[in-house]
């Protein structure tokens, strides 16, 4: 099995990236409900969620949700340096009856400024698909104001919907509404590999699942994201219409 370096994660050109979103947005991907089977396509009719279907929580190793991990990221983004943390916090929050798990992500500048923060609501269902039900985000300006809250949404308002992050058992064809809010929020994922070797910063993951995202509402943009399990996202980069460019350099497991 070949393993990838950051310097070839680019497996596909950018034009052939590009050909490959448009032709599922056009399918309009949705979530999978709530209980359905593992394998998710985009076929699939959203539904209202289920709040029985998370009476048990089923941790999902592509996206886990332990509270006290922290992932800690480095990259840049239209030439510009920046670095993340996300942490899984001990913080709950109840949508739709379900209780989800509060994960906080800070994306700052070099200089230190925070350039956006985010709160984002996440749960596992009974069979291990990792649901995203909203988030609260900002973005700053360098002086530290509010430059926008565009993006932020919650399932159940204003026609929100949630969506599946990660499914239980992701497999290649597997295509999914991550999120929706007509106009807001309309991020789509393709599962393309399962069985992927990356090295991250000096790390060799295996069985890493890849997987291409956009969204209706950035034409032309797409990228790529790498899952590993223990720790979910630990590289990700624009293919095509953006610069984009991040990758895990450091996991703390409470």
């Amino acid at each position: 099995m070949k393993t990838l370096t950051i310097a070839s994660l680019c497996l596909a050109s950018a034009a052939s990236a590009a050909a490959v979103a448009t032709g599922v947005a056009a399918s309009g991907a949705a979530p999978v409900t709530a209980a359905a089977p593992h394998h998710v396509t985009h076929h699939a009719a959203p539904a209202a969620v289920d709040p029985g279907a998370f009476a048990t929580s089923k941790p999902n190793p592509y996206f886990p949700l332990k509270p006290g991990t922290v992932v800690r990221y480095r990259g840049v983004d239209e030439g510009h340096r920046l670095t993340e943390r996300l942490t899984i916090t001990h913080d709950t929050k109840m949508i739709q009856g379900v209780k989800t798990r509060v994960v906080h992500d800070v994306l700052r500048r070099a200089d230190g400024s925070v350039a956006e923060r985010t709160w984002d609501w996440y749960a596992a269902d009974q069979d291990g698909n990792v649901w995203y039900f909203g988030e609260n985000t900002a973005t700053y300006d360098e002086h530290g104001n509010v430059d926008s809250r565009e993006g932020s949404w919650r399932a159940g308002r204003d026609g929100a919907r949630a969506g599946i992050i990660m499914p239980a058992h992701p497999r290649p064809t597997d295509a999914y509404r991550q999120e929706f809010l007509r106009g807001h929020a309309e991020d789509q994922a393709w599962v393309v590999q399962n069985d992927a070797t990356v090295r991250v910063a000096g790390h060799r993951y295996t069985s890493v699942v890849r997987s291409f995202e956009w969204s209706r509402l950035e034409k032309g943009v797409v990228s790529v994201k790498y899952y590993a399990q223990g720790v979910g996202i630990v590289t990700e980069q624009d293919l095509a219409g953006g610069s984009e460019k991040f990758e895990a350099v450091s996991v703390t497991h409470p």
